[in-house]
């Protein structure tokens, strides 16, 4: 699934109207409206954070979502690659 129709499944789950989701986004709706229908690449860190609280989403799983890694992860590029490597290599990968 793409990151926009996740955001689009979980908005129309809860009954929050592309418009209201922009509002609290403090976006455009049409930009968001974009997003949705992935005509746009995933927002900025700043934005998927945010629609993460609103949606009540994890913020790693819409991150992997965007296909990137969180704000946090990437400072310590190094120890995320060895603790990856290591997970795949006890896992027999």
């Amino acid at each position: 699934m793409s990151f926009g129709s996740v955001i689009r499944e979980k908005r129309t789950e809860q009954g929050i109207a592309l418009t209201d989701m922009a509002e609290r986004l403090e976006i455009s709706a049409a930009y968001w409206s974009r997003i949705e229908r992935d005509l746009e690449s995933p927002p900025r860190d700043h934005l998927i954070e945010r629609a993460a609280a609103i949606l009540g989403i994890r913020m790693d799983d819409l991150f992997v979502e965007a296909q990137r890694l969180p704000p946090d992860m990437r400072t310590d590029m190094a120890k995320v690659v060895r603790a990856y490597r290591r997970l795949r290599s006890i896992n027999g990968q």
